[in-house]
């Protein structure tokens, strides 16, 4: 970046996405009235340009055409030129990116959408080559044709602009109209069997290359596999989840998930690690290590767990959101490349390694000597060469392969892990997107408790709480606040802020028994219901009245994050289960039903959505333990508990404490659930009717084991 450019205005932003813009010669502005003015005076078209600064085309399309100065040009004279980092303004990025698919019939980041100044969209779509390419016009060919479209005939475009915006807003409030329907137990089983169609026997997962993780799905399988007794729900999770972790698309030297494989087989991943990812998978993996005891499951969720610790945490407690998957080959170099940082030759291991050590890692981890990246997967020839990792070989085989014992292949695969990872950290890191979001911080919060409570590791339930008092102290004023870099950002927190805090919050309670989670979840969920409820069911994304929004969307899908409505379904029917409370049940009801119109034709799209289905349908159980925390009857009562999977149960502490006689105020049963004389008990309530207390883990075990 040349020191001597002029920054513009994004250069006062706290996004990193916008402040990588800040030295470009395109004249941006952030999303805002000052650029919506601007328009409005001057009769300019906007062109709005959405991303986010761990994209990779977004840091192409910078580098082809908003670093280039011609381009710059154009838009600097014909248009007003917006940049918005869709993490920090998702409510402008659903509304912009609902056109651009409905338009395209696709859609991506970056995306780039020409608005009237009335900020209606008359044109879209994702990224533009810089020059005329394959006999399509290229982005500079397009800028220059639209303004000269506008100014020959305006009215034609603003028309266009109006008709469009009013036949998209007009298909979402119609999709919004339809009231809540009755709760259909086939909306499990076809979403079950669409999701059993697309499954792939061979390597895992449920599309063709691009795949992607999307832990709603394991979270839907795991509970349906419970529910129906069917084996092959669980078969296809537990394989899918081991694929994911020997595959290229693990970090098999520090730990994490890559975004997405851009094959079928999870081998040569998108670089990016997103917080987001990691949280819900670490759930995914606990959830099926509960299931199966395998200790690869646990491995992969302390790895995992200590790379967000490590790379992804802040020294106030908040989590970062992601890194890049760009970076630059080696210290000095002016380029980057994807995946450089984490990728190795054959030479670079036979340098660090012995040959013992080289040898053994290389059977089991696939590195070959001319690199092991298929040409199909690498269209911008980045990774020639180069190894991705990925377990090719289990222990037994290679050793079989060496002629030594899988003991010693053990220790040498180890310590060649420990000398690659020392040299990798030598290497320049990818970029570090260090904004933290509630909603993903949230997310990062259940999955610590919950890896906390299977695994009883202290650090992470210590990081669950310093993330949660980090939010409380820093983005909730009074209501949450989406973001924080340096200090809070002034957007407020949207519908899956809330959400996901809330389940954070619950999954809190549950690893370490402080009432002030339950309060300060019991606040944010009457907060959400004033800010976002729609009374016909359901939760708006965004607020009623915000003048930089043309209309208020309802998220129903659960993609790479849940939407906002399926966790708070959820949330509800734990709160229910907390508390007796039945509208709570109703209201999460209220929520499923509202979405029935996906739920009849493709229930695949709303995974998340039928677990929370499957909660509110089911009895609910309570699982209340009568002791001390902390004391040694008490912890082995709540290990019986939290080594089984049972999703579907609340378990709460009766100490004796403020605790308990804040809950007794709510649940009138628990202020009689005590000791019985002397050691801890614990009572299992169906339905809110209580088993005789149990003293015994044994006897605990069995009392779950009939659930």
């Amino acid at each position: 970046m040349p020191a001597e450019r002029q920054a513009n205005r994004l250069i006062h932003e706290k996004s990193p996405y916008l402040l990588q813009h800040a030295h470009n010669p395109v004249d941006w502005y952030p999303w805002g009235e000052e650029a919506f003015q601007k328009a409005r005076t001057l009769k300019m078209p906007i062109f709005l340009s959405i991303g986010y600064s761990t994209c990779h085309w977004c840091h192409v399309m910078e580098r082809e055409s908003f670093e280039n100065p011609a381009i710059a040009d154009i838009l600097n004279r014909y248009y007003v030129s917006i940049k918005v980092d869709r993490e920090e303004r998702p409510d402008v990025d659903r509304v912009y990116m609902t056109f651009v698919q409905s338009t395209t019939g696709s859609g991506g980041w970056p995306m780039s959408v020409f608005l009237t100044p009335d900020l209606k969209p008359f044109l879209g779509g994702t990224y533009y080559p810089p020059d005329d390419r394959y006999g399509r016009p290229g982005f500079a060919s397009l800028l220059t044709r639209i303004a000269e479209i506008w100014k020959e005939s305006p009215g034609k475009i603003l028309d266009q602009g109006a008709q469009l915006t009013q036949a998209i807003e007009a298909q979402v409030l119609e999709a919004q109209s339809i009231e809540s329907s009755p709760l259909k137990l086939d909306w499990l089983e076809n979403g079950y069997r669409q999701l059993a169609s697309g499954y792939d026997p061979e390597e895992g997962g449920f599309t063709s290359a691009p795949k992607f993780p999307r832990p709603a799905v394991f979270s839907f399988l795991l509970r349906y596999w419970l529910r129906s007794k069917k084996t092959n729900p669980l078969e296809m999770v537990e394989f899918t989840l081991r694929k994911m972790a020997g595959g290229g698309i693990y970090d098999h030297l520090g730990g994490g998930f890559h975004r997405y494989s851009v094959d079928d087989r999870w081998h040569v991943p998108h670089f990016e690690k997103m917080l987001y990812d990691q949280a819900q998978l670490i759930v995914a993996y606990t959830e099926i290590f509960q299931v199966t005891g395998d200790p690869e499951f646990e491995r992969v969720i302390r790895e995992t767990t200590d790379y967000v610790l490590r790379d992804l945490t802040s020294p106030e407690g908040g989590f970062y959101s992601a890194e890049d998957a760009d970076s630059f080959p080696e210290p000095g170099a002016t380029d980057k490349r994807e995946g450089a940082f984490y990728v190795w030759t054959h030479q670079e291991l036979d340098r660090v390694l012995t040959p013992e050590e080289s040898l053994a890692f290389r059977r089991m981890y696939g590195v070959e000597r001319a690199g092991n990246v298929a040409a199909a997967s690498d269209p911008h020839n980045e990774l020639s060469g180069r190894n991705v990792l990925f377990v090719q070989n289990d222990l037994e085989l290679v050793a079989r392969l060496t002629g030594k014992s899988a003991g010693e292949i053990f220790q040498l695969v180890s310590s060649a892990r420990r000398k690659l990872k020392s040299v990798r950290d030598q290497r320049p890191r990818p970029h570090l997107d260090d904004k933290i979001v509630t909603a993903w911080n949230g997310l990062m919060i259940s999955g610590l408790s919950k890896a906390f409570q299977v695994l009883g590791e202290q650090r992470y339930l210590a990081a669950a709480q310093r993330a949660s008092e980090f939010l409380q102290a820093n983005l909730y004023q009074r209501r949450l606040l989406r973001s924080y870099r340096e200090t809070a950002g002034s957007t407020r927190g949207f519908a899956e802020d809330y959400a996901f805090l809330i389940q954070g919050l619950l999954d809190l309670y549950e690893a370490d028994f402080d009432i002030r989670w339950l309060q300060w979840a019991g606040e944010l969920q009457v907060q959400m219901n004033a800010f976002f409820a729609d009374p016909k069911g359901g939760y708006f994304s965004t607020e009623e009245g915000a003048a930089d929004i043309l209309f208020r969307m309802k998220e129903d899908h659960d993609g790479a994050e849940p939407s906002a409505n399926s966790v708070a379904a959820m949330n509800l029917a734990r709160l229910a289960r907390i508390f007796d409370r039945k509208e709570f049940q109703h209201s999460a009801g209220r929520i499923v039903g509202a979405f029935h119109p996906a739920l009849e034709r493709m229930p695949v799209a709303l995974p998340q959505m039928l677990a929370a289905l499957d909660a509110t349908i089911t009895e609910p159980v309570q699982i209340v333990v009568a002791g001390q925390k902390g004391e040694p009857e008490t912890e082995e009562l709540l290990r019986a508990v939290r080594k089984r999977y049972l999703p579907n149960k609340v378990v709460l502490l009766a100490d004796g404490g403020v605790g308990q006689n804040w809950l007794a105020e709510h649940i009138e049963a628990l202020g009689q659930m005590k000791p019985v004389h002397g050691p801890a008990a614990a009572y299992v309530c169906r339905n809110f009717a209580c088993e005789l207390p149990v003293t015994a883990p044994e006897r605990l075990t069995t009392l779950l084991e009939s659930l």
